[in-house]
């Protein structure tokens, strides 16, 4: 895989292409290198992603619990008639800070994607220290935040010219060249970076990433060592 500076801890990061495309097995291996050892990352898991499924460790919780504190993946999987309760849970994200948020298809966020909370966190989340990773298959149906607030694009082949135009606009010579499979674009923007990705890291690879990073995070400390005197 080429070189690149990964984000950040107070970085947005954008995820799109079309069903099949790789995206979301892209951006599980972003988040599997993340800082949820350090802090709490809430996953909104609208589609029950089967790869999610597989993170050992990991721990669902509901759209109505109180926000986690310790570090950890919390995976939340709401109804189609939980849009207050999301929004009331991005709200209390916005609040708090420190915590980080990815969004498996954001179009299906409260009021088709244009929530109000979930803006907010786009446009005040450095400052509040919540770094958000957000996929989209259709970027036309996002809130426009969550493509001009990025700091990060990872682009995928997108079927139709209208979402190419739609994220094309914030990336130096556009998206419209088609890619080999499972390759991408990736853009950074503070670096003004474009680069040509392979495939990322294996299913496998990235769950072993998982294991490995969350038994260290829940595995009891090691008793202290007696002196002898």
């Amino acid at each position: 895989m080429a070189q690149l500076k990964l984000p950040g801890p107070d970085s947005r990061t954008l995820v799109v292409g079309k069903t099949g495309s790789g995206k979301t097995v892209a951006a599980t291996w972003q988040l599997s290198e993340r800082d949820y050892d350090v802090r709490p990352w809430i996953v909104l898991d609208y589609k029950h992603e089967k790869l999610f499924a597989k993170i050992r460790g990991a721990e669902i919780i509901s759209v109505r619990s109180k926000l986690p504190t310790e570090p950890g993946v919390y995976i939340v999987q709401p109804r189609p008639d939980e849009e207050g309760e999301v929004e009331a849970m991005l709200w209390a994200i916005w609040e708090r800070g420190n915590t980080g948020l990815y969004v498996d298809e954001g179009y299906m966020l409260p009021m088709k994607g244009k929530s109000p909370a979930f803006q907010a966190i786009l446009t005040q989340g450095r400052s509040k220290e919540i770094p958000v990773i957000t996929l989209s298959q259709r970027p036309v149906w996002i809130s426009r935040f969550a493509i001009s607030e990025s700091d990060y694009y990872q682009v995928f082949w997108l079927t139709d010219v209208e979402d190419r135009k739609t994220v094309g606009r914030f990336i130096p010579d556009g998206v419209n060249n088609r890619l080999e499979e499972y390759h991408s674009i990736w853009y950074d923007v503070k670096q003004d970076r474009k680069a040509i990705l392979q495939p990322v890291p294996s299913e496998a690879k990235i769950l072993a990433t998982f294991d490995r990073r969350l038994r260290a995070l829940h595995s009891e400390p090691p008793p202290p060592r007696l002196r002898k005197i």
